[in-house]
């Protein structure tokens, strides 16, 4: 029997829902917005390949994790798709953007074998753990001021992808059966995952003017990311006429190479996903969940104290 459980939260998005969402940390608040752009259609095609390769997964133990696997990704999916309705209501130019990446999946589906689509969600679902570890750990400056609806879907979306770290390695294995043909795909999977990335901030800044998100775009491409990342560390290299500080500025550089250490280290063949060190908070939000809180403003700060 799977470990894993499926919770069906009632989050609820309205038109009061900003677009940044974290005004105390925009750019995080922008990198949070475009995972969940990407997510909704990720997770759609988790779904659909996870449901064509069920006949050919023969241990019973894979196939329960498997089903639990699904049914919490079509949630994601679903919730996610909540929060981007919102959002398009208030800047519809995102729409744009959005097709474009459901597009972009669809072309992966038809051109690509099976078997790549098994290892390409392999590939970046086993880069989740130590990325949300590492943003549950400083939840206080990436989330923790944010508004409550948004905060609280990306905590509970984090805390569940931790949970089913193994899942999607198990069904590679189950399905593949080659531990070496997933070196293969990880050049193709992470092209595609960050020109999609690069996609979402470029229609962020076509369709959502400056005063929603706060930040300028261009300084979120990956090629700039982290060289800022590390540059805002170092005094004499600072900008000094940076308006907001970096997404991950609390986050010390010796734990910024580790969570490199540990993203390199996930798509090595021999990589156990389960052994991965998990966040301590994760337990806390399990046992709020468990004792009947409402998670669906768990996190963050409730509405009506972010100004949209």
């Amino acid at each position: 029997m799977t470990q894993l459980k499926v919770r069906n939260l009632p989050f609820r998005f309205d038109d009061t829902v900003p677009f940044q969402w974290n005004p105390s940390n925009p750019e995080f608040g922008l990198i949070a917005n475009a995972i969940g752009m990407l997510i909704v259609s990720m997770e759609k095609m988790i779904v659909s390949v996870v449901r064509e390769v069920m006949p050919r997964i023969e241990d019973p133990a894979v196939v329960a994790e498997s089903q639990a696997f699904l049914k919490q990704e079509a949630l994601h999916s679903r919730a996610h798709q909540l929060h981007l309705r919102a959002l398009v209501a208030r800047h519809p130019g995102l729409q744009e953007t959005i097709d474009a990446i459901d597009a972009s999946f669809a072309t992966l589906r038809r051109e690509n074998s099976i078997e790549f689509q098994v290892a390409y969600i392999a590939a970046l679902e086993a880069t989740f753990p130590p990325l949300f570890k590492m943003m549950l750990d400083h939840r206080d400056t990436l989330m923790s001021l944010g508004d409550a609806r948004v905060a609280s879907l990306f905590a509970w979306h984090f805390v569940e992808e931790i949970e089913h770290r193994a899942s999607a390695l198990l069904l590679y294995d189950a399905v593949v059966r080659d531990p070496y043909y997933r070196l293969k795909v990880i050049g193709p999977a992470f092209a595609h995952a960050f020109g999609l990335f690069v996609l979402i901030v470029d229609g962020f800044e076509k369709h959502v003017p400056l005063e929603a998100r706060l930040v300028d775009t261009a300084q979120m491409r990956p090629q700039r990311s982290w060289v800022r990342e590390f540059r805002s560390r170092i005094p004499f290299l600072r900008p000094a006429d940076e308006a907001y500080p970096t997404a991950f500025y609390d986050v010390p550089v010796r734990e910024l190479m580790a969570v490199l250490g540990r993203l390199v280290l996930a798509q090595l063949p021999g990589h156990e996903p389960a052994h991965e060190p998990v966040p301590e908070w994760a337990a806390t939000w399990h046992d709020a969940f468990e004792a009947g809180v409402d998670m669906t403003t768990f996190e963050g700060v409730v509405p009506g104290s972010i100004e949209a």
